[in-house]
């Protein structure tokens, strides 16, 4: 018997932007007719690539998924790739049967949970209670069944306090706490995770990571899709990556991290990126890369010189128990540096209202040759509220002016070598 449980032949998902069918009704009966006759629709023939950047000449018809076709097998951990637009969460809700593909096929054997977006599958004006016997029953799970996971799911959620709550009045995190917890819990043979996980603060999303592991070592399939590569290598055995909506490349996790990181966009030699206002109580409002008298860096930094990251934020409430952390990661998305205010200062910062900024020496000699990338982590350890960047600059180090090329290991520390010539 064939261990593959999940089966995309040529799928590909079509829309008209902006409007409901073709666009007029002669368009419509027109493909009616084409169909009732056994014959292919003619308005499949037509329709641009899914970049969303530019502006099609032809029609407003994209395809959003474009003749994918993949396998994945029992027990598999497949994470899915692409910048945005590029039909990750489109292919998630095919899979997940939320929405039918335009052309093509796909098997599924088995029950799948999908958490595709907060609230998934969530009736506002029922309480957290309710909504787990609720979304119990859509997997087709028994009463008995789902009471006997009821403990546990409230347990790793963490929101017993409100369990009898309507959902609608549970924070954006409360409720990706709820949701994965029920999605994870009550034994799908298909876990689908989209990028909701970001919602949560550091610790839950640790939790997640280390359950997604437990249900595949059980045998159960997981697909997963997040723009954290640290958390794709450590979960994902296998990868494909997508991109305007076409399969661009599929293969092992580590060999497919490095082709998004360096087609992406996200991250690029611009030295610094200024964020748009949000609704957080915080929020990073700028990073950027500078050299030791202040100038934005935007080339290679030369081997041997340091430079710093200054990051400039706004409160708009007092916060007693804040924190920053910065992460270093190389191209296949391996974090390198983990730097975190309290290792130096050994305690939490309250913040006023009002703005701030700091600045981080990064002693560059620590670096080899090659690429980096940042994340930034604005967070309130007291309420799990956090503002993060992942991966969203990146930085090259120019090469080490040393005979020894072609270096292994992860950094680079000149020392000083001493030899004596013993008589």
């Amino acid at each position: 018997m064939s261990d593959v449980v999940i089966k995309v032949e040529n799928v590909g998902k079509q829309y008209h932007l902006g409007k409901v069918g073709t666009g007029t009704m002669a368009n419509d009966l027109n493909r009616w007719w084409h169909i009732a006759r056994g014959k292919e629709d003619p308005y499949l023939k037509i329709g641009s690539v899914n970049d969303r950047t530019s502006k099609s000449r032809v029609n407003d018809i994209v395809w959003a998924v474009n003749d994918i076709s993949f396998e994945v097998k029992q027990g598999e951990v497949l994470g899915i790739i692409g910048k945005n637009g590029a039909g990750k969460s489109t292919l998630l809700k095919i899979l997940s049967r939320v929405t039918a593909p335009t052309i093509g096929n796909i098997k599924v054997k088995g029950r799948i949970a999908s958490l595709l977006e907060v609230g998934t599958g969530f009736h506002p004006d029922l309480s957290g209670r309710e909504n787990i016997f609720l979304n119990g029953a859509i997997l087709g799970m028994t009463k008995t069944e789902i009471k006997s996971k009821f403990d546990e799911i409230v347990d790793f959620s963490g929101v017993e306090r409100y369990i009898d709550t309507p959902v609608k009045r549970y924070s954006s995190g409360m409720y990706v706490r709820l949701a994965f917890a029920v999605a994870a819990h009550l034994e799908p043979e298909i876990l689908i995770v989209d990028e909701v996980l970001a919602v949560g603060d550091a610790e839950f999303q640790k939790k997640c990571l280390g359950k997604m592991k437990d249900v595949s070592g059980q045998g159960r399939t997981v697909i997963f899709v997040s723009h954290n590569m640290a958390s794709m290598n450590q979960l994902c055995n296998r990868g494909i990556m997508l991109q305007n909506g076409a399969l661009f490349a599929e293969g092992k996790m580590a060999e497919i991290t490095p082709l998004y990181l360096n087609n992406s966009n996200t991250g690029s030699l611009t030295g610094k990126i200024i964020f748009d206002e949000s609704q957080k109580p915080f929020q990073i409002k700028r990073i950027s890369i500078t050299n030791t008298i202040g100038a934005i860096i935007e080339k290679p930094i030369p081997s041997g010189e340091e430079f710093f990251v200054e990051i400039d934020y706004i409160f708009k409430e007092e916060v007693k128990k804040c924190n920053l952390t910065l992460i270093i990661q190389n191209a296949s998305g391996e974090t390198i540096w983990f730097l975190d205010r309290t290792d130096y200062y050994n305690e939490f910062f309250v913040a006023d209202i009002g703005e701030y900024s700091s600045k981080i020496k990064i002693p560059n000699p620590l670096l080899k040759p090659g690429q980096y990338l940042l994340t930034v982590g604005l967070s309130d350890t007291q309420s799990n509220v956090d503002d993060h960047k992942f991966t969203i600059l990146k930085f090259e180090v120019d090469a080490i002016q040393s005979l020894r090329s072609n270096r292994q290991g992860h950094l680079f520390l000149p020392t000083l070598w001493e030899m004596n010539k013993n008589v």
